[in-house]
């Protein structure tokens, strides 16, 4: 079996769970820090041509980290494309399955196991929390409705502001957002790298949580570990 992915998240899945399989992945494919295998570019303009030369028997995509017309020129080289949807926690537990068992794993992994039983009881903050959740700046673009990231923060308390907007990453600006009078800004270190000196400012009077992207909005090993490291992040922003 050889497998190229064009996710991150689940380029960790992969990598850990069927070891070997994985030939190809994209530039921002970052886990297992010590991941070896071809770079077929980024997410959003893989290169289709390097892709084909390393003759996968699959190729992992997702509707909304891939573009369409990079996955429609695969399967017209005659490359097998699984497309998953992730749109929630139980989801992302159902695709992470179907995925792991199309490159060929025998057996559950217990990563896989031990993050269902962190979900199932994570840590609710009580009062509950609303927050508005930028994700990029220049322009500004927050979490709207139907995201994964938005549904993890639900399930941990925090509820956003822009769940109900027509658009999943409306662009408000900052006005816009202080205006709506949030609980907390909560400010990710990914895609866009918000940090103590970039992004806080930008909301002065207002409680704001640096977390960690990658447990707030990959589905793969972290989240086991992300109802702890998330929860910690966000008490520690309301002390």
């Amino acid at each position: 079996m050889r497998v190229v992915s064009l996710v991150p998240s689940l380029t960790e899945a992969v990598a850990v769970s069927v070891p070997g399989v994985l030939v190809g992945a994209t530039d921002w494919c970052t886990h297992p820090e010590d991941l070896d295998v071809t770079r077929v570019g980024g997410t959003k303009n893989p290169k289709p041509e390097r892709i084909v030369a390393l003759a996968p028997d699959l190729v992992i995509a997702n509707e909304e980290e891939n573009r369409e017309p990079d996955l429609a020129a695969l399967r017209a080289a005659g490359v097998t494309v699984l497309l998953t949807e992730v749109r929630d926690v139980p989801q992302a537990f159902r695709e992470l399955a179907r995925v792991l068992e199309a490159c060929g794993a025998v057996s559950r992994p217990r990563w896989l196991d031990e993050a269902e039983e962190a979900w199932s009881a994570p840590p609710v903050a009580r009062p509950r929390r609303t927050a508005v959740v930028p994700i990029w700046r220049r322009p500004w673009m927050v979490l709207g409705r139907d995201t994964f990231a938005g549904d993890v923060l639900a399930r941990l308390g925090v509820d956003h502001l822009y769940a109900g907007h027509q658009e999943r990453y409306p662009r408000i600006p900052p006005a816009a957002l202080r205006a709506a009078a949030p609980d907390l800004v909560v400010l990710p270190d990914e895609p866009y790298r918000f940090t103590g000196d970039d992004g806080p400012e930008a909301f002065p009077g207002l409680s704001c949580a640096l977390v960690s992207g990658r447990h707030l909005t990959w589905y793969g090993p972290s989240l086991a570990e992300a109802p702890r490291v998330l929860g910690a992040a966000l008490r520690a922003a309301h002390r």
